[in-house]
């Protein structure tokens, strides 16, 4: 074997050893935490009425000429993945709790026409802090913002004007890290139904 040979084959290998180290670490970046973060409730409310939150967004464009950002609200958990074994049980630590730190929102439609901008509101970024624990913790947040409301193509549901409604699933994606710095994170879906609804009397 001639020492060219040896050297692309070295190289070769040297190569598919990075190659699978960045993978693993790609491939458990966001696993390492022995917490997990669980989304035991995550509902809605019309901006114009923040009292009521429901499974389902009647999300309104327009109510008595005025424009409302409208609300979500999660409720959530932490289990830890190690549970001990039969009469034994593992006990979560106070390194267990996660902090939330940011949320990210997209829009998306059954129908599979999902242009942002065009079919369905712009994705955004959104922040909070919120500690969690075992026990339930809620949080509110914006769940639409006032600009989705002011461009297209929410802005076309205003007096009918070229559209009557726009039903979406909103997947919310809650970010945090636990205690000991280890990223977590988890997925929750509301159903958002947007129209100019009849304004209330």
């Amino acid at each position: 074997m001639t020492a060219r040979r040896i050297q692309k084959i070295a190289i070769g290998m040297a190569l598919a050893g990075a190659a699978l180290g960045s993978a693993s670490c790609g491939d458990t970046s966001l696993g390492r935490s022995p917490s997990i973060l669980v989304i035991d409730d995550l509902t809605g409310a019309q901006g114009n009425n923040p009292g009521s939150f429901g499974g389902n967004l009647q999300s309104d464009v327009a109510t008595k000429g005025s424009i409302y950002e409208d609300l979500g609200q999660v409720t959530m958990h932490v289990e830890i993945k190690d549970l001990g074994n039969p009469g034994a049980d593992s006990s979560p630590s106070q390194l267990n709790q996660v902090t939330v730190n940011r949320y990210h929102v997209e829009f998306k439609r059954a129908d599979g026409r999902n242009t942002q901008g065009v079919d369905v509101p712009y994705a955004f970024d959104g922040a909070m802090t919120m500690t969690v624990g075992t026990s339930l913790k809620f949080s509110s947040f914006t769940l639409v913002r006032i600009q989705a409301k002011l461009e297209p193509p929410l802005r076309a549901l205003v007096n009918q004007g070229g559209k009557l409604a726009i039903s979406t699933i909103a997947e919310v994606t809650f970010y945090g890290q636990d205690l000991a710095g280890n990223p977590v994170y988890a997925v929750g879906s509301i159903g958002i139904n947007f129209a100019d609804w009849a304004d209330p009397s």
